[in-house]
């Protein structure tokens, strides 16, 4: 225990180095793409868990996120499995306090080559939207897409892995088919003291949002040992269009600085049980170098974080 402590102690040394920011879709943890994937040639892909982990993420203005999610995985034969997450979603901010069911993932992972050395994984899944998008405060303005529980759209993922057992590199790809139906607009805010409607406006306009298509790439390198283990790593997401929405008149409007690359560096340390359970913390900061982050201008899907942590419960059975 005394060591799985100093681990902890190096990981949260480490991230501070990194600046605040993080932003992901959902795709970086799904299948292939997830992050601290133990490898053991000797276990078979059949093996089944369940992840309860509790998510916290601070943004660059004042809503603060919590998730709770169950991440459930199932063998299908003796080389692939199935992942289903389901996540209920808390968001406490300066506007509203929303809460709700988020977004349901589903995603097939396949074993498609094996070695002594390392092995390959290929993931096919997608997102299933709880809501439109538009939840709305008290006074019945619609709120910001920092305040939804749901991104709104329908989501195609696919990714492909290689692991050994000091390295993992993955790579993959989100494309949304649909834009929401978030009508937040700074123009329609009703009420409010002036303060209330200047800080309204530092969060971007997201009316009709059609989020641009995201390319992430993981390099993490592991260190494990008898009963714990950490990683250090980096996950650049690079949106390669740019967001879409409606300004006041309908017609559909590109904001500026709403593509473009968003690096993290991820630390995790996680203790184990016994051959069935254990725990994980991860922690992700954007990288900084000097005054520079390497993070998008602007992000009308809200997705933006200053600093992400979560606590994952794993059992395996």
């Amino acid at each position: 225990m005394s060591k799985f402590i100093l681990i902890t102690a190096l990981a949260l040394s480490w991230s501070v180095v990194f600046s605040q920011g993080c932003s992901d879709a959902g795709f970086c943890t799904m299948g292939a793409m997830k992050p601290d994937q133990p490898y053991n040639k000797k276990i078979a892909i059949k093996l089944r868990s369940m992840d309860i982990s509790f998510y916290r993420g601070t943004t660059t203005l004042t809503p603060i996120i919590y998730v709770a999610t169950a991440d459930l995985s199932f063998s299908i034969g003796q080389k692939a499995s199935l992942q289903v997450k389901l996540p209920y979603q808390v968001v406490h901010g300066a506007l509203a306090k929303t809460s709700g069911v988020g977004d349901i993932s589903l995603c097939v992972t396949r074993n498609i080559y094996t070695s002594d050395q390392f092995e390959i994984n290929l993931s096919v899944g997608g997102k299933i939207p709880t809501n439109n998008s538009d939840k709305q405060d008290e006074e019945g303005n619609y709120l910001p897409m920092y305040y939804q529980t749901s991104l709104g759209s329908y989501d195609l993922i696919t990714g492909i892995s290689l692991k050994s057992r000091k390295w993992l590199i993955a790579t993959g790809i989100q494309h949304p088919f649909n834009k929401n139906n978030n009508q937040f607009l700074w123009s329609r805010w009703k009420g409010g003291d002036p303060e209330e409607l200047v800080y309204m406006q530092r969060y971007p306009q997201a009316n009709q949002l059609r989020r641009g298509t995201d390319i992430m790439l993981r390099i993490e390198r592991n260190f494990r040992f008898s009963q714990f283990n950490y990683s250090i790593g980096v996950l650049p997401i690079l949106r390669i269009n740019n967001d879409e929405i409606e300004n006041e008149a309908g017609a559909t409007v590109k904001p500026q600085g709403a593509k473009g690359l968003a690096m993290s560096g991820i630390a995790t340390v996680g203790y184990n049980f016994n051959t069935r359970s254990g725990v994980k913390l991860l922690l992700g900061h954007v990288v900084k170098f000097g005054d520079f982050v390497i993070q998008r201008d602007r992000n009308p899907d809200g997705l933006t974080r200053e600093f992400v942590s979560s606590l994952t419960y794993t059992y395996r059975f």
